[in-house]
């Protein structure tokens, strides 16, 4: 644990236990989303499914990504994930992303995906809006993360015809944000 970093954040006028509960709210709502996310993409086959695939499994193991950087900053505040699983599934920033009623339905997929989206931007809007002058590292860890998740949104969005959102699937690359804290 950062004593230091503890300190200075609290000093700033952060809550760490506000911080840290929803830190690790959003890991968990990072993880459960990787772990549904793998379920979903699973189900979208067709001639519809298939052109949303490639851009539910980016998205998929961006959300895994994040949660991989969220844990590190859970535990130098003082921190600690559950011990429990299922525990830990309950308490999720976001409900869960389920398979809908129809599994064959590529647009109501599509619908659950692009929630999940909506859900994690404002997860991680709040925790910015908290840490914003004050705890610089949370912060950038949390901006990282939200710049990826509005992607996400924008991606599945356009699949609903929501409007074009002047974002472009990534090629090769996973995580252009986030990937500075997987190091």
């Amino acid at each position: 644990m950062a004593k230091v970093a503890i300190d200075m954040v609290k000093k700033a006028g952060v809550d760490v236990d506000k911080l840290l509960d929803l830190l690790i709210k959003n890991a968990s709502a990072e993880l459960t989303t990787f772990y549904y996310y793998t379920i979903l993409r699973a189900n979208l086959i067709g001639l519809e499914g298939e052109g949303v695939k490639e851009i539910a499994e980016t998205a998929r193991i961006e959300d895994r990504n994040h949660f991989e950087a969220l844990v590190p900053r859970i535990y130098e505040l003082g921190g600690k994930l559950p011990d429990d699983m299922k525990e830990f599934h309950d308490i999720s920033a976001c409900p869960p992303a389920n398979l809908p009623s129809d599994p064959n339905n590529t647009k109501e997929i599509i619908k659950v995906l692009v929630e999940a989206e909506r859900c994690a931007v404002k997860g991680y809007t709040q925790i910015c809006d908290m840490t914003a002058g004050k705890d610089h590292r949370t912060y950038d860890l949390a901006l990282a993360i939200l710049n990826e998740e509005i992607e996400h949104e924008s991606w599945f969005s356009e699949f609903l015809g929501e409007g074009p959102s002047g974002h472009f699937l990534r090629r090769g690359e996973t995580s252009p944000f986030v990937s500075k804290f997987l190091r």
